[in-house]
């Protein structure tokens, strides 16, 4: 660290960078953008000087074979000052039309971290896989080993690089290939499609400037408006001002997003002007490049997923998932069905309709993943991602289409007709819809809650889980259960169900509660809430809250009393008042559920563990293999 000190001070000092002082600079690890910053330039001419002083980077292979005969997969790392080694993949003419032809650059997800994990590590292997049964090289660049893309027989040349646009263009460069794929690695790749297109890149699929204009926030509300289709009011705020404006216009609660974020990091729902003074405190970059959007948060919602692939005209939707958390739950973290359970159809035909309109106004050529909610009748379209996301390894899987080998298609001029995904349409612009192949699947999300003392397991729209599974089954709750097991939480089929819900929530959770009680469960409420079930015909022990004295809710937890917990808060106070009996579930391995719609979900699994029919059944063969026209069958 001194030494990397003492290197800053000499280059702050400088002026004119020569090429000794540029090339241990770079040897050090400095970025071009860190040597800009110290020297008071730009990254662009930073790069300009590395090129004319012929300061580049090089490249080692690691020898996969040892040395024992000639390795055909070896793996990258740069270097600078030292020989360069391996043969680039394209011709001397880097700019020449065929020259990305046969090679194509892969940018993966980099770290598995919250918001970003092996879901879409999984689509950039399967990318790879599916360009080179096509005939095309493919070139890997990660920064994390421990994952699948960066197993050396995955890719033709695997580069083990920092994913940023400064190491992409250095392997454009080394490998003299000019097609990048962004699409499949999560929005880190997404981040980097504007700066790796002005330095010459020719990003695969969907048009960089299309795929701007769906991250603009003022621009999207502009497109959804121009489609006529419905969304949340919101506002974009580039100060602390117009964000304060924007929520008293609009009425509280707020969701608080703010730009570029990954798996909804610092995004908050704010109920009071209080809270939202509070995530003003957090420190929060809000600026007119970095604007906060203001949402009206639809509370009481239902959310739902979909996820599509475009052709340029024709659409396939790969299938449709709904939520079964409350809305607000950051999707990543959402425990959801596939096909919705409980949903209009005309509803899900508009959400279909909606997305095809989207997808061919955009220009998508590639994924599309679009968020809906639904309140009282009404579609409102949330967000729109021009990218894989997610859950299309889990739609692949339960609907038996490999959407990524679709989608590799597409970009080799293979249409969506031609695929057999969609049937021929004289207007030249046809639709088609997946189905769950199993009967049933759910997703459940992992969380490692029970790592930490004191956390509060409550979820929102930052995403908090680690990891997912997945359930399939005949039935909605054979699907579910097993999603559930899959996670480490095994439902109840005896003992006692605790109960606190909001008055919103009482007359949904009557008939739950109904159908624990004809399952056998014995029934134990806190005083409010003990007492409407009671004037419906439920009688249900009274268990004090934890501030009302002894025995309360804690104490029947330690004693093994309680085995399922429903608890349902409404608005942040309630939430923050009610977080002593989230953390004691989580530490206790009691299951619990803080909606409605998860604790009617939780009954079916529930009648499915007690029916104790379990059936080995043979996965099903996926039915896309190689562009065979199967899925029509369906």
């Amino acid at each position: 660290m001194a030494r990397l000190a003492a290197l800053e001070t000499r280059l702050a000092a400088a002026g004119d960078l020569d090429q000794p002082l540029l090339l241990e600079a770079k040897q050090h690890g400095l970025s071009d953008e860190r040597i800009a910053r110290i020297c008071g330039t730009d990254a662009a001419a930073v790069f300009e000087a590395r090129e004319r002083l012929d300061v580049l980077a090089g490249y080692h292979f690691v020898d996969t074979c040892s040395g024992e005969f000639a390795a055909d997969t070896p793996y990258f790392y740069s270097t600078f000052g030292e020989i360069d080694e391996g043969a680039p993949t394209g011709p001397e003419d880097p700019q020449s039309a065929e020259s990305s032809h046969n090679a194509v650059i892969i940018l993966a997800s980099g770290p598995n971290r919250i918001g970003q994990g092996l879901e879409f590590d999984t689509c950039c292997t399967l990318s790879s896989l599916a360009y080179r049964r096509l005939g095309v090289t493919t070139i890997i660049v990660n920064s994390n080993p421990e994952t699948v893309s960066t197993d050396f027989n995955v890719s033709d040349r695997l580069y083990l690089e920092p994913l940023t646009a400064e190491a992409v263009r250095e392997i454009m460069r080394k490998e003299r290939v000019r097609e990048v794929v962004v699409q499949l690695g999560g929005q880190t790749p997404l981040n980097m499609a504007y700066e790796l297109e002005s330095s010459g890149a020719r990003i695969v699929g969907t048009p960089v400037r299309s795929i701007m204009d769906v991250e603009d926030r003022g621009l999207f509300t502009a497109l959804i408006r121009r489609l006529g289709l419905t969304q949340p009011d919101n506002r974009m705020a580039a100060s602390i001002e117009e964000v304060k404006a924007a929520a008293s216009e609009m009425g509280y609660p707020v969701l608080l997003r703010p730009s570029y974020v990954l798996g909804g990091r610092s995004m908050s729902i704010a109920y009071t002007p209080e809270e939202l003074e509070g995530f003003l405190a957090k420190g929060i970059v809000i600026a007119e490049e970095k604007p906060v959007l203001v949402d009206q948060f639809l509370e009481d919602a239902f959310e739902y997923d979909l996820d599509a692939i475009c052709d340029g005209r024709n659409v396939y939707v790969g299938g449709i998932m709904q939520h079964i958390e409350a809305a607000g739950v950051h999707s990543g973290d959402s425990a959801c069905v596939f096909p919705p359970y409980k949903s209009e159809p005309r509803l899900l035909d508009e959400m279909v309709e909606a997305t095809a309109l989207i997808a061919r106004e955009v220009g998508v050529r590639g994924f599309l993943n679009v968020q809906y909610a639904v309140k009282d009748g009404v579609l409102y379209v949330l967000e729109v991602n021009p990218r894989a996301s997610r859950t299309v390894p889990f739609l692949s899987k339960a609907s038996g289409v490999d959407l990524v080998d679709a989608v590799v298609r597409i970009w080799r001029g293979i249409s969506l007709v031609e695929q057999g995904l969609v049937e021929a349409d004289p207007s030249g612009a046809g639709v088609g819809q997946g189905r769950c192949i199993t009967g049933w699947a759910a997703k459940e999300a992992m969380f490692s809650f029970d790592r930490f003392r004191n956390v509060d397991p409550m979820l929102g729209p930052e995403m908090r889980s680690t990891g997912e599974a997945i359930g399939i089954g005949e039935s909605f709750g054979e699907a579910f259960a097993k999603a559930q097991a899959a996670v480490g939480t095994h439902l109840p089929t005896s003992g006692r169900v605790f109960v606190s819900v909001n008055d919103f929530d009482k007359e949904t959770i009557l008939p739950i509660v109904r159908d624990l009680e004809g399952l056998g469960f014995q029934i134990v409420a806190t005083r409010g809430t003990a007492d409407f079930l009671f004037r419906n015909g439920v009688f249900a022990e009274v268990i004090l809250k934890i501030h009302e004295g002894h025995p309360n809710i804690v104490d029947h937890m330690h004693a093994g009393r309680i085995q399922l917990v429903i608890n349902t808060p409404k608005g942040r106070y309630t939430q923050q008042d009610d977080d002593y009996i989230r953390i004691e579930t989580v530490r206790r391995k009691i299951p619990y559920t803080t909606t409605t719609s998860a604790a009617s979900a939780a009954v079916e699994g529930i009648r499915y563990r007690m029916r104790r029919e379990f059936t080995a059944r043979r996965l099903p063969e996926p039915l896309l293999q190689s562009g065979t026209s199967q899925a029509n069958s369906l």
